[in-house]
């Protein structure tokens, strides 16, 4: 693998780096669901891709970082889309949504989302985002209330403090070339309206990364959505962050004792940040459940 790649890491690095091919490279299965309806939505500046599967409800799927639908969602829209109306976008520089001069933000990608919805003419959604796009998830809930119903979030903090100190020390050294030659270059040569770009978009995500972000404690605790905290117990988010954002949604009490949070807490075990999007069978009847679950009386 080394000489294919032609680098040299260090040990940490190189099981970074190896759990993110191994997403490429397991989560590639496409179902036999019905061809969907896809779309470019002018919005913000961005001609952003999306699709929309299945009827009923409408779900929005968020992908992280570096990702596209082919890679981080097939088998999760084949699963929802049996009850929901799944639309799944493709976020700025992602897929085969081009990139443009703007910052790779959580508050500019919520923007999309929500403008997104406004051109489908979809008033509210739930919002279901995986690491980026779980902060995405989070950052519509505060940013446009009136528009998301219910977020589930997989493994994102609302702050970049909350990631452990490894996670947030591997990205000053980070570089392009680490992907050089993998499936994932392949996968964005193959997608990308511009395809010779790679280095330029993977050094727009590693800006992203290091730049410093917070939503917000108070402004995370004032979101009207319920939100569904899902993790792994190695997925590189700190528990002692994963327990304070579920508090911040209500969490914490005697649920014998009274009347339980509308929010909701999972953490899976001996599971990491890459090995949770394979763990569909587990997630997704969980989150059915949470989306489909109704007020409980006071």
């Amino acid at each position: 693998m080394r000489k294919i790649m032609n680098w040299k890491p260090n040990m940490k690095t190189t099981a970074f780096v190896m759990t993110m091919l191994l997403t490429v490279l397991l989560s590639g299965v496409v179902s036999g669901q019905q061809k969907p309806t896809t779309g470019y939505a002018p919005v913000d500046g961005l001609k952003m891709y999306y699709e929309i599967h299945g009827s009923g409800e409408p779900v929005v799927l968020l992908h992280g970082a570096f990702m596209a639908i082919t890679d981080d969602w097939r088998v999760w829209i084949s699963e929802l889309s049996k009850t929901r109306k799944v639309i799944a976008v493709e976020m700025q520089g992602h897929g085969r949504t081009a990139d443009i001069n703007r910052d790779i933000t959580y508050e500019n990608l919520s923007d999309d989302v929500a403008g997104l919805l406004d051109y489908l003419k979809i008033p509210s959604a739930d919002i279901i985002g995986y690491s980026l796009g779980g902060g995405v998830a989070m950052q519509c809930a505060i940013r446009h209330p009136e528009k998301v119903r219910k977020v589930v979030s997989i493994s994102a903090p609302y702050a970049r403090d909350g990631w452990v100190k490894e996670a947030n020390d591997f990205w000053p050294t980070f570089t392009w070339e680490v992907f050089k030659g993998t499936p994932m270059e392949a996968e964005y040569k193959r997608l990308s309206p511009t395809p010779d770009k790679f280095p330029d978009f993977v050094n727009h995500i590693k800006a992203t990364a290091l730049r410093p972000y917070d939503f917000g404690a108070d402004k995370l605790k004032a979101t009207k959505a319920p939100m569904f905290f899902i993790h792994g117990d190695a997925d590189g988010v700190r528990l002692d962050h994963i327990a304070e954002m579920y508090r911040l949604k209500g969490g914490e009490i005697h649920g014998d004792m009274r009347p339980r949070s509308a929010s909701r807490l999972a953490i899976l075990p001996d599971t990491t940040h890459v090995t949770l999007m394979n763990c569909m069978t587990t997630i997704v009847p969980m989150v059915n459940d949470f989306l489909d679950a109704k007020p409980q009386k006071q």
